[in-house]
């Protein structure tokens, strides 16, 4: 038997265990060309420096280690 929710209960996420899971909006640092500014842009959002405006914006190095193998 299922357990029902009660009504208004936000629905719990099911697709964990071995289903699809919807994609994380994951958040990006970027730096603004402009004046320099850190700011925090989701995959969907316009790029614009949330300072200045300025529309120029340089990706933050990742902190993970990438490594390729040279021939």
């Amino acid at each position: 038997m299922s357990a029902q929710q009660p009504s208004g209960a936000p629905p719990q996420n099911r697709g964990q265990a071995g289903g699809l899971a919807p994609p994380q909006k994951e958040l990006m640092e970027y730096s603004c060309a402009d004046c320099g500014a850190t700011n925090e842009i989701k995959s969907r959002e316009p790029i614009r420096c949330r300072e200045c405006g300025h529309r120029i914006m340089y990706k933050k190095r990742t902190r993970r280690m990438v490594q390729f193998e040279a021939r």
